[in-house]
């Protein structure tokens, strides 16, 4: 284990080794959602709205791990493109809005997924399912 304080060469950084497996993977994917129109950012909210259903943009934002800021402009562009709708929330209050998937963002949630689970492959395929499973673990902080 390297010294805390002391200098360790980028190559033997696993944090920045973490970052260029994390660049290489985002871009992959960046490259095989072109043809669909969707960025990694805008699949992040697709996938999140085709799990919880309609959400605020507040918990949407917290569930995709973006700001609210961030969040707003992906949604803006998600309706320009008509795969997301705000609605009322329903309250008194008008300013509550939900964020929900169209009937076509709703069908083309699957066909990303798919996409996203070759560049997966592409990316990780050198990997053994058990060399995945224990990076998975220790990614979401849990013990191998």
């Amino acid at each position: 284990m390297p010294e805390i304080g002391r200098m360790v060469s980028p190559d033997a950084s696993l944090g920045h080794q973490l970052r260029l497996a994390a660049a290489k993977s985002t871009e992959q994917l960046s490259a095989a959602l072109l043809p669909h129109g969707v960025t990694v950012g805008e699949l992040t909210v697709l996938r999140t709205l085709y799990e919880s259903g309609a959400i605020a943009p507040s918990v949407l934002a917290a569930s995709c791990g973006l700001t609210r800021g961030a969040v707003t402009k992906l949604v803006d562009r998600l309706r320009g493109k008509r795969l997301v709708v705000r609605a009322d929330g329903g309250r008194a209050d008008r300013r509550f809005q939900t964020i929900a998937l169209t009937g076509a963002g709703a069908r083309l949630v699957p066909v990303l997924a798919a996409v996203e689970a070759a560049s997966d492959v592409a990316v990780f395929g050198p990997l053994s399912d058990r060399d995945r499973q224990s990076l998975r673990r220790l990614i979401e902080g849990k013990a191998i």
